[in-house]
């Protein structure tokens, strides 16, 4: 995929955004046509949700208008997500006889909650950006015209930041999402001898001790 030949290619953050006045409104009605809406998402849009979430660097979402459908979801699959004020979420799949996709539901009820996932998907509602993030579904609302620079500094921050320590740290988030406590004390305990073989763990230890700052290479 692209996410992760950008990783190859020495990337080290990713920022995704949508394109004119909208984020993404999802799967088009009209090139399902008489096709199975399934056959669409497995082809499409379930190839990047597990992109994303497999990614090994960090991915900053910036919500520039409506993400709705399969949009949302992909839209939440930041781990930094910015939405613009004026923007909003919206599951409406049950106003056309559909069911959320796109990782949609697991996304929601993780995030948010039985009650909140339930909401969203069964009244077809606009979830407005500042209430999305109360619900805990975004990490920052900015104005419009300030969301590309928020977006791109929370990108060049993460950035600047231990590489193989951030893709581990989404790793472990991920699997403690649905794991037991002592299945992330594993997983923490062999990430972490993982992390302390990087490079950028030497650089941190000797940046601490030189009472300077550390200059992360990725490695």
């Amino acid at each position: 995929s692209n996410i992760a030949r950008a990783a190859d290619d020495g990337a080290r953050a990713i920022l995704l955004t949508g394109e004119g006045r909208g984020f993404c409104a999802g799967a088009s009605l009209k090139a399902i046509g008489g096709g199975e809406p399934g056959d669409q998402l497995r082809r499409h849009y379930n190839p990047v949700q597990q992109a994303m979430a497999d990614s090994p660097i960090p991915i900053v979402t910036a919500i520039n208008g409506p993400a709705a459908g399969a949009g949302a979801a992909i839209a939440l699959g930041g781990d930094i997500v910015v939405a613009a004020s004026h923007s909003y979420l919206l599951l409406a799949f049950a106003n056309i006889g559909l069911v959320p996709d796109a990782g949609a539901t697991w996304l929601i009820a993780k995030a948010a909650g039985r009650a909140k996932v339930l909401e969203m998907a069964l009244l077809g509602e606009k979830l407005p950006a500042h209430d999305a993030k109360e619900a805990g579904l975004v990490t920052h609302v900015v104005d419009e015209s300030a969301l590309f620079d928020a977006a791109m500094d929370y990108a060049r921050r993460l950035a600047a930041m231990p590489t193989v320590a951030l893709g581990l740290i989404r790793k472990q988030v991920k699997a403690a999402l649905s794991g037991t406590l002592e299945e992330t004390l594993a997983l923490e305990a062999e990430h972490q001898t993982l992390a302390g073989r990087s490079q950028d763990f030497q650089e941190g230890v000797a940046a601490f001790l030189q009472r300077r700052k550390p200059e992360f290479k990725g490695k």
